[in-house]
């Protein structure tokens, strides 16, 4: 538990009490924002000079039940080299790869701390496999391929792709084909003892461009996958049982892992997140394509119109920009030359004349009104 210490921001907590076949556990999810490369959705992207990822968050499913305690940890982070996607006024700004450092070294960095902290390494990338961002899911795959560690492995899912025209049943694509590895990565478990009975030894690190909508689809999957297994050796639930099957209990994960992604989504990019009525339901729906258009329309505005202060002040909070002493003079007390005049004053001028002229012409047609009555009431 708790894996980032003292260098996480908390993003999102649900505890909830439940109850399966009668017996009641306790079932819980933390999720962890780590405070290196902390930032807003576009002005921070992809890693820095040590390492550390932009929109880092560790999720942790814990359960507990009669004493025992079970624990899943899984990772999401931006893509983990040198890149950039600075909001342009377009919808989608094209990504930038720099072309002039060593993305190797910060890249090495990055997976030597991930693999110190949380072992072996299973990566998820779910970015498309064309169009914009097909450069980066291509230098990613070239990264790990030319860094040749044993403890990485690479998966690419294309999920747009691969879920088009609403065929969100193929993400089971997905969960099959890391099923064997997740098996034996396994999860942590301890006794009413005390007494530790299985140690995590792996996690899956998962990422799309935001490591919001798409990778917390596929998070909640792998941690409904573990969930199963842990709920069956603590004897909740009987053999042969399916988490599906259990209604009241499915709700309650459905709605966590959902509002997980919101809580995840409005710090990063301001808005909830996208997708979240498959979360909830387990299918894709009209309503929710209507309400993830409403959200990217907001994301629009808050990322090339607000999100600029946000990402100064969270810099001036973490200490990122420090505030010279030679430049504690405030723009409000620096004099203005008569530039910074001249459109007020003109300003000014003008709604003068358009109030004298408003005045003038209600006199006028009062002049004219009387000229009228007396030519035709000649003396």
């Amino acid at each position: 538990a708790g894996i980032l210490g003292c260098c996480h921001f908390k993003s999102f907590i649900a505890m909830k009490s439940c109850c399966i076949n009668g017996k009641i556990f306790d079932w819980n999810i933390i999720s962890r924002r780590s405070c290196f490369r902390a930032g807003v959705r576009y002005y921070v992207r992809g890693i820095d000079s040590e390492g550390h990822a932009a929109n880092f968050v560790e999720t942790e499913q814990i359960v507990q039940y009669n004493g025992a305690k079970a624990s899943f940890v899984q990772t999401r982070g931006s893509i983990p080299f040198y890149w950039s996607q600075r909001p342009n006024l377009k919808y989608k700004p094209k990504p930038q790869i720099s072309k002039s450092i060593n993305h190797l070294d910060g890249f090495q960095r990055h997976f030597d701390s991930q693999i110190i902290t949380y072992g072996k390494q299973v990566i998820l990338n779910l970015v498309n496999q064309k169009g914009s961002e097909k450069p980066l899911e291509q230098a990613f795959a070239k990264m790990v391929n030319r860094l040749g560690n044993g403890m990485i492995k690479y998966v690419a899912f294309d999920f747009h792709k691969e879920c088009s025209r609403m065929r969100w049943h193929r993400l089971q694509i997905l969960v099959d084909m890391v099923a064997e590895m997740q098996n034996e990565f396994g999860y942590f478990l301890v006794d009413s003892d005390g007494t530790v009975q299985l140690q995590q030894d792996g996690t899956f690190r998962s990422n799309c461009m935001d490591c919001l909508d798409r990778t917390n689809v596929i998070q909640s999957l792998l941690a409904r996958r573990s969930l199963q297994s842990q709920l069956e050796r603590m004897g909740v639930l009987h053999v042969g049982q399916r988490i599906e099957e259990q209604a009241d209990f499915e709700k309650i994960y459905k709605n966590a892992w959902a509002d997980n992604a919101n809580a995840c989504a409005k710090q990063y990019a301001g808005t909830g997140a996208l997708k979240t009525d498959f979360t909830r339901t387990g299918r894709r729906t009209q309503w929710g394509l209507l309400m993830d258009g409403w959200n990217s329309m907001i994301r629009y505005y808050k990322n090339n119109f607000s999100d600029g202060f946000r990402q100064d002040s969270i810099d001036l909070f973490l200490g990122n920009y420090a505030v010279e002493e030679a430049d504690m003079n405030t723009p409000l007390h620096e004099p203005k030359d008569w530039k910074f005049l001249t459109l007020p004053i003109i300003m000014v001028v003008a709604f003068s004349m358009c109030i004298i002229c408003l005045l003038m012409a209600g006199k006028t047609r009062i002049n004219v009104n009387v000229i009228k009555n007396i030519n035709s009431n000649p003396i």
